[in-house]
């Protein structure tokens, strides 16, 4: 039996976990082993869906820096275990990725690694290094977007390469409410990092001078908190507008159930750009309308499935959330398709099964030395 083992730290959070239980149910002649550390910053592991393969917590060094951190017991897991194959799910530039490709080569393991990168950013030593050595020594990479097939082609990766996101959503978890949303007030919500780049101080200028029944939730945490709720009482929306700490992933599904319309108004700055924005798929799935700023990759994840409006356009926010508030019959219609295309493209089911589709592949392949040799 083939032996897979998968580095993430990304796997702490409870429910990305369901696309682990995918890949064990749809590959059974696999054995996977996931390796996840014990916390991420300040994110605990959560044990939520851990059927049909192994997960293994081992010790993380430099916890919650991202370029610098690395597993020192990697090497005792992979003598352990003699995968054939390593699926590092880590950005190639980093250390933890760096490490794991060589102890993965020492043990003649194939291996693959996993970016959302979609800027074409430089890097100094010694990680401008480590990206070269990730590009020349995997066997196959996976990467998040389309933007980010053409970033990494645009460096020099010339090896096999598949556009999937990292993760999906259990439809059966993530679903509608099964009595209809309250039609009151109108529940608009972020969910999200509170810092500059997600343009949560747009959303507030959108709100301000909305008419009609609403309220608004900011759920998530950063160093933006206080001047954001400072924003918010300065606007005279502090009666309308409520600001809550993150949840954990498995209280999420009964919240965005409460959501009638998900804002994600992203704005890209010269080191970063929206890689997918998982909570709109979220809240679609939920049934949650959503709408998001024509940024990074936002308008490819909502297509014509919600709304978009362009970056800092708080005026053309606030116009399309007037619009939502005005019309139920057109938010029921954009609720159902966007659950409909998550249905279609972005299921953990959907995304397991074209992982899988990459293990088969790179399993088989034959090995660069013997393609060498024919020639």
């Amino acid at each position: 039996m083939p032996r897979i083992v998968m580095l993430s730290k990304a796997c702490i959070i409870g429910a990305y976990q369901r696309k682990l239980e995918e890949i064990a149910a749809l590959a059974p002649e696999l054995s996977l082993t996931v390796a996840v550390p014990p916390r991420w910053g300040d994110t605990p592991l959560e044990r939520a869906h851990v059927r049909g393969y192994r997960l293994d917590v081992v010790p993380l060094w430099f916890n919650g820096h991202f370029h610098l951190h690395c597993y020192p017991t990697l090497n005792r897991l992979l003598r352990e275990l003699q995968p054939d194959l390593v699926h590092i799910d880590e950005e190639p530039y980093n250390l933890a990725t760096y490490h794991a490709l060589r102890l993965a080569r020492r043990h003649k393991a194939r291996t693959l690694w996993f970016s959302w990168q979609n800027l074409a950013r430089r890097y100094p030593p010694p990680f401008a290094h480590m990206e070269r050595y990730a590009m020349r020594h995997a066997d196959h990479a996976i990467v998040g977007s389309r933007a980010a097939a053409e970033v990494w082609r645009g460096k020099g990766y010339r090896g096999p390469l598949s556009v999937i996101p990292q993760f999906g959503v259990d439809p059966d978890i993530f679903a509608p409410p099964a009595a209809p949303r309250a039609a009151e007030s109108l529940h608009i919500a972020y969910v999200g990092r509170l810092v500059p780049e997600k343009g949560v101080d747009v959303l507030l200028d959108a709100l301000h001078g909305l008419p009609g029944a609403w309220h608004a939730t900011i759920l998530g945490r950063g160093p933006e908190a206080a001047s954001l709720q400072a924003q918010a009482d300065a606007l005279g929306l502090a009666d309308r507008v409520a600001f809550q700490s993150a949840r954990p992933s498995v209280e999420m599904p009964r919240f965005y159930k409460s959501v009638d319309v998900l804002v994600l108004p992203s704005r890209a700055r010269p080191n970063w750009m929206e890689q997918f924005g998982r909570v709109l798929i979220e809240a679609m799935a939920c049934g949650a309308v959503a709408v998001g700023a024509e940024s990074g990759e936002i308008p490819h994840v909502i297509g014509d499935a919600g709304r978009t409006f362009a970056e800092d356009d708080a005026a053309g926010l606030r116009a399309i959330l007037d619009a939502l508030r005005a019309h139920p019959e057109t938010r029921r219609a954009l609720a159902e398709a966007g659950r409909a295309r998550v249905l279609r493209h972005f299921t953990q089911r959907h995304i397991a099964q074209e992982t899988v589709r990459v293990y088969r592949a790179v399993l088989n392949r034959e090995p660069p030395a013997a393609k060498r040799a024919e020639l």
